[in-house]
């Protein structure tokens, strides 16, 4: 990780607004992935520690998860036609259907947020196959993650992280750490014109880290993957002004009018191109296969909903997929387990919360 400048130029003023504008949505993504591995030089940086960090930038809400605190369950299945089976011998991708628990949510730590404070969304998933096994995977709406390791995570969390004085970023600060960090250029470039959508089903969500299938052969294809929507976008979130909450009442609504359905879009990737950093993209002509249907047919809120126990580690994967050299999955799974014990375990100690509430969350 490069070091911040100790006593950075001030941005231009010109500059300011643009620079708080990328940091607040910084901030507010800092979920897309929470991630620090304890096989991370631990005296330095450990789950505790960056988790610790989501907390300081944007509060501790007991009970929540402290990243995407504000989300929906969601449940359908999924219904492979078996076009993915060539590259993985993965039970999910064979001809049939698997039922699918999920999630909707928006990145951030305050369960509180009005829904248009971020242009992101994000959908989790967890596939149960037939034998057993399970298939678990965060994705998010944007094409491109801003840094490529845990260390220029955390970096980035502390340079964003509100000051007490104005409750927003420090600019010099904000500055300092792109001016350091090149490599988020992509992700700046898209948060410019990133605008908050009216709903849930009208995304499309990338895996943003590369994978790895593997073949009834045993040969390793190297993939990412996306899930792109059925419905098309036809109100604007202006539209919503006033409304805090209208995420969750425009999909209740989507499903009372019938299921909502995404095609589950897999990339392989060419030799060379970069799968241990999720901040760069791959070029738009790489192979892709329609592996099959996402199909969410039910929607319950999150504080009794089936998503609620789930813990939705990027590393939680059937036989045929497997992590690949991204440094970011360890990372993430570990934060994400730190967090999954926080907020179950103050779950217990909330007013009038039995402890029968908690579910204990069996992973394969």
């Amino acid at each position: 990780m490069q070091d911040l400048p100790t006593a950075p130029h001030a941005p231009p003023p010109g500059r300011i607004g643009a620079w708080l504008l990328i940091a607040s949505v910084v901030v507010a993504t800092a979920g897309a992935f929470a991630y620090v591995g304890g096989w991370l030089t631990p005296h330095r940086l450990t789950p505790e520690r960056l988790v610790n960090q989501l907390q300081d930038n944007a509060g501790t809400f007991a009970g929540f998860r402290r990243n995407h605190a504000k989300g929906v369950c969601v449940s359908g299945w999924f219904d492979s036609n078996g076009a993915a089976q060539a590259y993985s011998v993965a039970q999910v991708f064979k001809p049939g259907r698997t039922p699918v628990e999920g999630r909707f949510a928006i990145p951030g730590g305050n369960p509180y947020a009005a829904d248009s404070s971020v242009p992101i969304r994000s959908m989790a998933l967890r596939f149960a196959l037939a034998n057993g096994q399970q298939w678990r995977t965060g994705m998010n709406s944007m094409p491109v993650f801003a840094v490529g390791t845990p260390e220029a995570f955390f970096a980035q969390l502390q340079a964003t992280q509100p000051t007490a004085a104005t409750g927003k970023p420090d600019p010099v600060k904000v500055a300092a750490f792109f001016a350091a960090h090149p490599e988020t250029g992509p992700f700046r470039a898209w948060v410019r014109t990133a605008k908050p959508s009216a709903s849930y089903a009208t995304e499309s969500y990338w895996s943003l880290n590369a994978f790895v299938l593997t073949d009834v052969q045993g040969k390793r294809h190297a993939v990412r993957w996306r899930m792109v929507p059925g419905a098309v976008a036809t109100e604007d979130v202006a539209q919503r002004a006033g409304d805090a909450d209208y995420l969750a009442a425009d999909l209740t609504r989507r499903l009372a009018q019938g299921p909502q359905r995404w095609e589950l879009q897999i990339t392989l990737a060419n030799p060379g191109d970069p799968t241990n950093d999720a901040s760069k993209a791959w070029p738009d002509d790489r192979r892709t296969i329609d592996a099959g249907t996402l199909v969410l047919d039910r929607t319950e809120p999150q504080d009794n909903g089936g998503c609620r126990d789930i813990n939705f580690d990027p590393l939680v994967l059937p036989d045929g997929i497997a992590g690949s050299d991204d440094p970011l999955l360890a990372a993430r799974s570990a934060a994400y387990a730190n967090s999954y014990l926080r907020r179950t375990s103050e779950e217990a100690h909330l007013p009038g919360t039995p402890d029968a509430r908690r579910r204990t969350e069996h992973q394969p």
